[in-house]
């Protein structure tokens, strides 16, 4: 639908997932017949199947297919034993689920800031929060942009803590070598519809090098049942977090698509990039000298994000602002007792960020015309 005041038939949206479905109409069509005609509605074959590619792409021994994003979190830190009385330091610039999945394992999640370019958890900040409680740092890849890790991994060395990698907006990132969701000991995704790589419906996903602690995932998930074993034999108190086959079939379809999917995410914020250069104070995503991006979401900065917004919106173009308020800030987080300008960094972005529409299948056209208006907001 095309905004008002926007020229007739001119309109941009954050994404059209229609678009995409579009080219692999036939493949997805022929996947879910398979899942039916196989009766392997709930885990089954496809998700079997998915599960082993997806452990490979990301190279790592283990995938463990879940219910969604927020349930890989929450089975992975049961798994590593976090629980009552134990802290996570984690960033406050996220979904909410991150800090969510912390309380509802009983843990206490402590925010520290992020770093200024490029969103994430500030490493330079996380060894001054550690206490005899923190068991485990959590960072994110936001936006698609991977969190140093690397610097956390030595800092987690020194002090005898695990890392989970909340991937959830990251898949196929890269720092250096390393996959995101390969760089800790467990990663956790999600495939949410308009993730990277998406599902047709809820998803999510764990990555493991460890045996164990895949084993003891496999089994929280699907009611405390051994990972390989009889079925109604139960070892512990589970869960109910096990993914369709639809929903692996589907992204059994796609994953051989995401490199080319990631790649033309690149492109589009190259193109941003050259067009947006010196506009105003717009400020514009960096990428680390050994990260690769996948621009889950292209997100710039400017004082006048506002009446940006509001601007491209008259003219049909979509905006978002993701996210407005940092977690320690939000009403389900006052019980931390954090206040205002205890996570400065953060708290600032929020009131400055605003991302752009980015899919693959946005057009080079659509990219100028969003161009196009965010630099004729400035020039009026």
């Amino acid at each position: 639908m095309t905004a008002p005041g926007a020229p007739a038939g001119v309109s941009v949206p954050m994404n059209d997932l229609s678009l995409q479905h579009a080219t692999i109409r036939q493949e997805v069509e022929v996947a879910i017949a398979e899942v039916i005609d196989s009766c392997g509605f709930i885990l089954g074959p496809k998700v079997r199947s998915f599960e082993d590619a997806y452990a490979e792409y990301c190279g790592v021994k283990h995938c463990v297919a879940v219910s969604n994003g927020t349930d890989a979190l929450i089975l992975s830190l049961r798994a590593l034993d976090i629980g009552a009385g134990d802290e996570v330091i984690t960033t406050p610039h996220t979904f909410g689920a991150t800090g969510e999945a912390i309380c509802h394992v009983g843990a206490r999640p402590v925010f520290v800031d992020i770093e200024e370019e490029h969103f994430c958890l500030d490493p330079s900040l996380v060894e001054a929060a550690i206490t005899p409680r923190t068991k485990l740092i959590l960072p994110v890849h936001i936006y698609g942009h991977p969190a140093d890790v690397t610097t956390m991994l030595d800092i987690a060395a020194r002090h005898g803590l695990d890392i989970i990698e909340d991937a959830a907006q990251a898949q196929g990132a890269r720092l250096g070598t390393k996959t995101a969701g390969a760089m800790g000991r467990v990663g956790c995704f999600s495939f949410y519809p308009g993730k990277n790589l998406g599902a047709y419906g809820d998803a999510g996903g764990v990555t493991t090098n460890d045996t164990t602690v895949a084993n003891r995932i496999r089994s929280l998930g699907n009611h405390g049942q051994p990972s390989s074993g009889p079925k109604f034999h139960y070892d512990k108190l589970g869960y109910n977090n096990r993914m369709d086959g639809f929903q692996g079939a589907v992204l059994g379809v796609k994953l051989p698509h995401l490199d080319d999917w990631n790649e033309r995410r690149r492109e589009i914020a190259a193109l941003y990039q050259e067009r947006l250069a010196g506009v105003g104070d717009l400020h514009l995503p960096t990428v680390a000298a050994d990260a690769t991006h996948v621009y889950h979401q292209f997100t710039v900065r400017s004082q006048h994000r506002d009446a940006l917004s509001k601007h491209l919106q008259a003219v049909g173009v979509a905006s978002a602002v993701i996210y407005p308020k940092p977690l320690h800030l939000t009403q389900a987080y006052a019980f931390l007792g954090q206040s205002e300008g205890s996570c400065p960094v953060s708290e600032l972005a929020c009131s400055q960020i605003l991302s752009l529409p980015i899919f693959p299948d946005l057009t080079d056209d659509q990219v100028d015309y969003v161009a196009d208006h965010v630099r004729s907001f400035y020039s009026a």
